[in-house]
């Protein structure tokens, strides 16, 4: 891609920079409402759905050639948007189903999985791409994408393709009905072994979770 497609100054639906930061916009835009609590019954399909879409362009970021900033150190985008905010939102929203079991890298020979959160996982990557979007609202589109695609490697790629993961998996076990195993003490502050290789969200059956998350068993 060309620095003339990048700095175009008309917003282009097909420009690449235009997409990737639409798509940016619009994840930040819906975690954002759903962690205000307002529909509750929606808000893990929701988020299924947008972190799908959002991995769509973490797979278009990935996929590119390596974007090369246009400075050499980066500019300040100024102070930093609290996320904490968001991610107590979240946990509160996500309570019964917010740890799950996550293994960093599948290409490291048995490496046991550890325990994360649903809600710190989203609020990092929100924290990721607003600090891309700040660039690109002041108009440092090169610099925008380098951030994002950087981060995308770095960081909330991984991190959003674990939270995918544990929420289809979540989704799943509703829709087939198929009740999550008991909760066993499970936290971020232990680690998980080999025996606790399954997600285990504690009493979630389809009745306790599919009712209040908007999700019934398939019929």
């Amino acid at each position: 891609m060309s620095d003339a497609t990048l700095h175009a100054t008309g917003r282009n639906p097909d420009d690449f920079a235009v997409q990737i930061a639409d798509q940016v916009e619009s994840f930040l835009v819906a975690v954002t409402e759903v962690a205000q609590g307002d529909e509750p019954d929606s808000a893990v399909p929701f988020l299924l759905l947008e972190v799908s879409q959002l991995l769509l362009a973490g797979g278009r970021l990935g996929a590119h050639e390596d974007i090369v900033p246009d400075e050499r150190y980066e500019p300040d985008p100024g102070p930093e948007q609290d996320v904490d905010i968001l991610r107590e939102n979240l946990g509160r929203l996500l309570e019964p189903i917010d740890v799950y079991s996550e293994v960093f890298d599948p290409y490291e020979p048995r490496r046991a999985p550890v325990p994360a959160r649903i809600s710190d996982d989203l609020a990092d990557v929100v924290a990721d791409l607003r600090h891309g979007m700040a660039h690109y609202r002041a108009g440092r589109v090169t610099e925008a994408l380098w951030w994002w695609q950087f981060s995308y490697f770095s960081n909330w790629g991984s991190t959003a393709s674990a939270t995918l993961r544990a929420l289809q998996s979540l989704v799943a076990h509703v829709r087939l009905n198929q009740p999550l195993a008991e909760l066993d003490g499970l936290d971020t502050d232990q680690g998980v072994g080999d025996d606790t290789l399954e997600f285990e969200a504690g009493q979630v059956m389809a009745q306790e979770i599919g009712g209040p998350l908007g999700m019934g068993p398939v019929k």
